[in-house]
């Protein structure tokens, strides 16, 4: 009884500061950021040897206290003084100001130089170290595969397990493009265009790569959906090995040994272009009375039949657009790794982009981003472990899954306050105009 009574004011402290928190505008955030990079490209390198640690922690310093638990004050005071402090004293401070900035700004407005800052923070963060910056690609190319797998597997509530082999589909197709088309290759010869033109002709690349990946998903969709079931489990599982072994007998690009040579075009402002495109093309695609039709299949596909929807017309269009995206994710890793085989896209690849999905939550566009960010999160915290991370991290998906089966984040979104206030302003105008009729 009495630890009831005292936990009720602990419950009730902690959920008014998480309140409180909730109500500091994004852009406060983002400005703390700011000055936490600030802080780390100045002294950082200075406080790094002060405290022993040699140089900036790529990752947060938490791979670090794994190989040397001696360094744990060391790390936690480095992280204190770079990144909390900053971070909570500028949020704090300028939250007044930022929110009557915000009043004066339109959504898009609002939306766009949001992005713009989070492009600059990114890159300023993730230019520090060469580690950072592999990751933070490697990251956003997650996260495209992973919120087009969420349209098959959320939205539409089927099982598929193809993204491996979409994925490769896009890979080689690019890399062969923009070898054969800018790259002085042994296999290939000379290049059929001035190299200097390799950047701009990158993004036409992933388009036809894209395209290419959704032509070849048709052999899985024409017959998967003429079917009620699983069966799009199994035939996805087929169409992953069938792509490894056919790309593994291309000898002309490698075949086992795999296919190199892709120029230099993958940096990261590409990379986080094409995938913030990706989610704003995803997202009017969910929200879309296409999406809503998708969504209707998932619920009860009879009844929606019943409502003159053309279901197989509906699946297909959901498991093209999770291809063309997933061979988009594709092309921009061959480009930022630099080096594919046929093993890189085998089945455990798949299960990979999965894990990121049900960690992060199904038919949510916010889970899409959670569960890459946590997954890999602890990919690398658990790095030290080597093998042994892979029967940690499994661990902790299954413990997940147990206490939320849908993801973190399953069938709800992160509601920010600015665009909430908006909303709630646009329902209000709408019953208003109504009330006025």
């Amino acid at each position: 009884m009495s630890i009831s009574v005292s936990s009720t004011p602990f419950r009730r402290s902690l959920r008014s500061k998480l309140q409180a928190l909730r109500d500091v505008p994004v852009g406060s955030w983002f400005l703390g950021a700011a000055l936490a990079v600030l802080l780390e490209w100045y002294i950082g390198p200075a406080l790094a040897y002060a405290l022993g640690l040699g140089q900036i922690p790529a990752i947060f310093g938490l791979s670090l206290i794994l190989k040397k638990p001696w360094l744990i004050p060391s790390v936690l005071l480095y992280l204190v003084l770079i990144y909390g402090l900053p971070l909570a004293v500028m949020a704090r401070l300028s939250a007044g100001l930022i929110r009557r900035l915000e009043a004066r700004l339109s959504t898009g407005v609002y939306v766009g130089l949001h992005l713009v800052l989070l492009f600059f923070l990114l890159w300023a963060w993730s230019s520090a170290d060469d580690y950072r910056l592999l990751v933070i690609r490697l990251l956003a190319i997650n996260i495209l595969a992973t919120m087009s797998l969420n349209i098959v597997n959320g939205w539409m509530g089927e099982f598929s397990v193809s993204v491996a082999g979409f994925m490769a589909v896009g890979a080689y197709v690019s890399s062969v493009l923009m070898v054969w088309g800018f790259v002085n290759d042994d296999v290939f010869g000379p290049p059929v265009f001035p190299p200097q033109l390799a950047p701009m002709a990158f993004p036409i690349v992933l388009v036809i790569a894209g395209a290419v990946t959704a032509f070849s998903a048709l052999a899985v969709a024409i017959p998967s959906f003429r079917t009620r079931g699983d069966y799009l489990a199994i035939i996805t599982l087929a169409y992953v090995f069938i792509v490894r072994s056919f790309f593994e007998n291309m000898e002309f690009i490698g075949g086992p040994r795999g296919f190199m040579n892709q120029p230099e075009v993958a940096g990261f402002p590409m990379v986080f272009f094409w995938t913030v495109f990706g989610i704003w093309v995803m997202r009017n695609y969910v929200t879309s009375i296409l999406g809503k039709a998708t969504n209707a299949v998932r619920d009860n596909e009879s009844a929606a039949e019943m409502m003159t929807i053309n279901t197989r017309a509906v699946k297909i269009t959901a498991f093209l657009t999770h291809a063309f995206w997933a061979g988009v994710a594709g092309g921009l890793y061959a480009h930022v790794i630099g080096y594919i085989n046929p093993a890189t896209f085998d089945i455990r690849r798949s299960a990979e982009i999965l894990g990121m999905l049900y960690l992060g939550g199904l038919n949510s566009i916010t889970g899409s981003l959670l569960g890459p960010v946590l997954f890999m999160f602890l990919s690398e915290v658990l790095r030290p472990f080597q093998l042994l991370k892979w029967l940690v991290i499994p661990v902790i998906l299954i413990y997940a899954m147990i206490r939320r089966p849908r993801g973190l984040m399953g069938f709800q979104e992160l509601r920010i306050p600015f665009l909430e206030r908006r909303r709630i302003a646009r329902e209000e105008e709408k019953l208003h105009g109504a009330a006025g009729d």
